[in-house]
């Protein structure tokens, strides 16, 4: 949740004297109470407790109440928390170290080993390692609808669930991973892991607070999470997993406070031993478990620790690259810096009493604070609001990629830039504006494809201009010309591409990379494509490839929807075509092909001005087959692509059709509309409104096949199927279509043509999930 006060004191607080001072004053802390009481009065939290330290002089503040319902309670410094996934740190992780340092295990111990019933799809080869850094395939959680109410049952659910990814091929953070780990250190220690913790670690550093299953005793100090259907939860876990298995488990479950988790950070500080001198780890443990870990998808972790992930809003701008952390859902966190020997601790119960709330910027924003009033100094500027979102982020398209290299596949070149509006960066920036600025990189000339260098043209014959902020020629590839012409080229030693696509063939933006792709090599002149994600996904082929000859709807024998990013396609362009040329690909960084976007975390750009919507993009390669048909397609509607319809058309009648046409992730509606723009503009239609429920298991070509046999039965004499034909390019499944032959027989005539492009296809792919 954004709070729109603190984002407009936001300047003030970062220009405030004295921040960046070594010593922590009261002027420093200014700013940081100025940001804790924005966030409360926004309720974006109740309250939290912020700890931060660095050498002698620890600063401990309250804001805001620990409960706000069924009354209110004032925020102490002693309030004890929810720890949440803190637990996973606090608890297991070291305790599983411990393990490793009195010889009972080592990090390559199999799992299998320890837990015999682990077996299966591969779980065989599943180390310590694997589950410490999130990298051994594991769903993220039990699910909600196995049955289970004691730690035993927890434990068969988490050994049950089968494997979501390949042993070690992605960094994908899981629950399960910690209640094996919880597990482990019962089974080979013989100690419960809440019992094992409190006598190797709380006990000794005197974290007196700090446990599972606090006591009733205690009760008046902790603070509660949500209210559910059977009241306030108060003093038990938050987390349903850890409560159904008894409170004690390893991913959630451990309560604590601000000064014990102090307590701990000193420890780790000092290379395992406590205040009083009491060796907790050794040393070399520590650096084991604190030292980063390069894993797949761009992630860095320790062992149980986060450095640098989706999840690192604790990090801040400031703490170094040695630093480590975590986070806690309830609203818990904390980052440690070895190198400035300091922590900063943010405890807050953000989820009371309800779950409406989000604190990643506000721990991104105290910890950059923090951090620079303890005088630690700054690694990395820090980003204003909007760029925030970039930081967060595990997926990151080819521009992303690019500047994080420091633009190395562009350095000492002249650039003409293929672009449009969704050319950006996570932040939103334009490419057009990075590359401009970009070091050691020339931008001499930008070319715009159909609808424009902004996107907001829908007509044909678009001319050449002048972008207003450049002040760069822009020249149209949709106007006179589809490619590059040689002296446009003639100042230039490589073109760039980027552009997002949608995964279908006849969306034109592929046509245009393909033109400059030949225009380039026929020039001499290198090409590189900055690649996107497909935003429907990377591993969907369907359709036919085009019979007879290529059109600019139709540039190449690719199915209606490929599966591929703009990158690999440029790959299979080039070696389809056996073109000279030198093709540089920058990838997308951490996205799995089986993802669409919004999985990803990047935001959606709307490609083109009828495409609107990611469901809308995800029906387009079926729906679009009949935009030359004389029908509506929702051009002119709220929601193109999402609506069919046409004045003669009985809508109920549509929608009861295909209903029973096995579509699966669609629901239709009888729907009545009037477009004001394209086909039937003007003209009452009636039809269909398309709602999509479940994106992965969309059938598009089989649903825009089936809408088209549906209307081909029930109006044969109104229905103009012929100029489905400039889309679909088979005459063999039009000519089934008109026939009204079952929707499996038309679609089994191009099932040849997918097998075989799937063949082609993958000499080509660049990312995993294949």
């Amino acid at each position: 949740m954004r709070f729109p006060t603190l984002c407009r004191l936001l300047p003030l607080l970062l220009l405030l004297p004295g921040l960046l001072r070594a010593a922590v004053d009261e002027q420093s802390m200014t700013a940081i109470r100025v940001a804790m009481n924005a966030a409360v009065t926004a309720k974006t939290i109740p309250g939290g407790v912020l700890w931060m330290e660095r050498g002698p002089g620890p600063v401990c503040e309250a804001f805001g109440n620990r409960m706000v319902d069924p009354r209110m309670e004032a925020m102490t410094k002693d309030t004890i928390f929810d720890a949440a996934s803190l637990t996973k740190v606090l608890a297991t992780a070291p305790s599983i170290m411990l393990c490793i340092q009195d010889g009972k295990l080592t990090l390559d111990t199999l799992v299998s080993k320890l837990i015999p019933e682990f077996t299966g799809g591969g779980k065989e080869t599943i180390t310590i390692r694997h589950l410490l850094t999130h990298t051994s395939g594991t769903l993220s959680g039990i699910p909600r609808e196995r049955v289970f109410n004691s730690y035993k049952e927890g434990i068969a659910a988490a050994v049950a669930e089968p494997l979501q990814n390949k042993v070690g091929e992605r960094f994908h953070y899981s629950d399960i991973n910690f209640i094996l780990l919880g597990d482990i250190v019962r089974r080979v220690s013989g100690s419960r892991v809440d019992e094992f913790a409190a006598a190797r670690l709380y006990r000794p550093l005197g974290m007196v607070d700090t446990g599972f299953q606090p006591s009733s005793r205690k009760r008046s100090r902790i603070a509660p999470t949500t209210r559910e259907a059977t009241g306030l939860v108060h003093g038990v876990v938050h987390d349903p997993t850890s409560r159904r298995m008894g409170g004690v488990a390893g991913h959630a479950g451990l309560f604590t406070t601000a000064s014990d988790i102090a307590a701990y950070c000193r420890m780790m500080l000092n290379g395992g031993k406590s205040a009083d001198g009491k060796q907790i780890m050794t040393a070399a443990t520590v650096r084991l478990m604190t030292t980063a870990i390069n894993l797949p998808d761009g992630v860095k972790r320790g062992l149980g620790w986060d450095v640098q992930s989706g999840y690192s809003d604790m990090k801040g701008t400031v703490f170094g690259p040695r630093s480590y952390g975590h986070t806690g859902w309830t609203g818990t966190a904390f980052w440690i810096d070895p190198d400035a020997n300091a922590f900063c601790i943010l405890l807050t119960n953000r989820n009371h009493p309800d779950e409406h709330a989000s604190v990643r910027d506000l721990r991104l924003l105290i910890s950059t604070l923090a951090a620079n009033a303890m005088g630690i100094k700054k690694k990395t500027a820090w980003l204003p609001s909007p760029r925030r979102a970039a930081l967060r982020c595990r997926v990151k398209n080819g521009i992303d990629v690019l500047a994080g290299e420091d633009f190395a596949a562009l350095k000492g070149l002249r650039i003409g830039l293929i672009t449009n509006h969704t050319g950006r960066n996570l932040a939103g920036r334009s490419t057009i504006d990075i590359l401009a600025s970009a070091p050691g990189v020339k931008l001499v000339c930008l070319f715009s494809p159909e609808h424009g260098i902004r996107g907001t043209e829908d007509r044909e014959g678009i001319g050449d201009s002048t972008d207003k902020a450049t002040g760069l020629p822009v020249f149209s590839l949709y106007g006179k010309t589809r490619r590059p012409l040689p002296a446009q080229l003639a100042s230039v030693d490589a073109l760039v591409f980027d552009i997002q696509d949608i995964g279908c063939r006849f969306y034109t933006y592929i046509a245009t990379m393909l033109e400059c792709l030949k225009s380039a090599a026929e020039n001499g002149k290198r090409f590189i494509v900055l690649d996107r994600v497909n935003p429907i996904n990377g591993v969907t082929v369907d359709g036919p490839l085009p019979v007879g000859e290529l059109t600019f709807v139709a540039c190449h024998p690719i199915p209606l929807r490929h599966g591929l990013t703009v990158g690999e396609l440029a790959k299979l362009f080039a070696a389809d075509l056996k073109l000279k040329i030198e093709l540089t690909v920058v990838p997308v960084a951490g996205w799995d092909r089986r993802e669409d976007l919004s999985a990803t975390g990047i935001a959606w750009t709307n490609p083109s001005p009828n495409m609107r919507s990611l469901d809308a993009a995800t029906v387009y390669p079926g729906i679009a087959l009949l935009e030359f048909c004389n029908v509506s397609v929702g051009r002119g509607t709220d929601a193109p692509f999402l609506t069919v319809g046409a004045p003669w058309i009985d809508g109920v009648q549509l929608a009861a059709q295909l209903k029973y046409s096995d579509l699966p992730g669609l629901k239709f509606t009888s729907a009545d509309f009037t477009p004001d723009a394209s086909t039937c503009k003007g003209e009452l239609c009636h039809g269909v409104r398309i709602k999509v429920t479940n994106r992965s298991r969309v059938e598009a070509v089989r649903t825009g096949i089936a809408l088209a046999t549906a209307l081909q039965a029930a109006y044969p004499k109104q229905f103009k199927l012929d100029p489905m034909q400039k889309l679909l390019l088979h005459p063999q499944a039009l000519e089934s279509i008109r026939l009204t032959h079952p929707v499996a027989d038309t679609m089994a005539l191009f099932a040849d043509d997918v097998a075989a492009f799937q063949k082609r296809r993958a000499g080509v792919l660049l990312y995993l999930g294949r």
